[in-house]
């Protein structure tokens, strides 16, 4: 029974451990490619962004569809806030210097990200959900076959 108990303790704080990583832990973890399993803009479904895929590399990211560069820039991470966030800092294309603000979970093989994209003029997403007029996109990915 005691086993019982200090194995919980152990698991739970391995658990509260993995949540409040570092953001260069959560950098290394988010590097690699993923791609577009499911995604949702002001509470409807979003097709227009199935077949996307998103890469880090270090602490840039990338944006392709069908083999084109849609968006590139710099990302940041901050694992320590609830829910962690991620900003999404555009340094080429149309969207140059413009900022994408959002949250993120990191579980696994799975990457889930709310942002403001659709309307950046909104403040970053405190939950994983969007409905109409919320100017928010919710994403899941699954990491990518290399």
């Amino acid at each position: 029974m005691r086993a019982g108990r200090i194995l919980a303790a152990m698991v739970g704080l391995l658990g509260a451990a993995i949540a409040t990583g570092s953001p260069a832990q959560d950098t290394g973890m988010i590097q690699g490619a993923w791609t577009v399993v499911s995604a949702e803009r002001d509470g409807k479904p979003a097709e227009d962004v199935a077949g996307h895929r998103l890469a880090f590399s270090g602490d840039t990211f990338t944006i392709q569809h069908e083999g084109h560069t849609l968006y590139r820039g710099t990302y940041s991470v901050d694992p320590a806030r609830k829910p962690a966030q991620i900003d999404f800092r555009h340094t080429e294309g149309p969207l140059k210097g413009k900022t994408w603000k959002g949250i993120y979970l990191l579980e696994s093989d799975t990457l889930k990200t709310c942002d403001n994209a659709p309307n950046m003029g909104k403040p970053r997403p405190a939950q994983f959900s969007t409905k109409a007029g919320s100017g928010h996109i919710l994403i899941v990915f699954k990491r990518a076959m290399q």
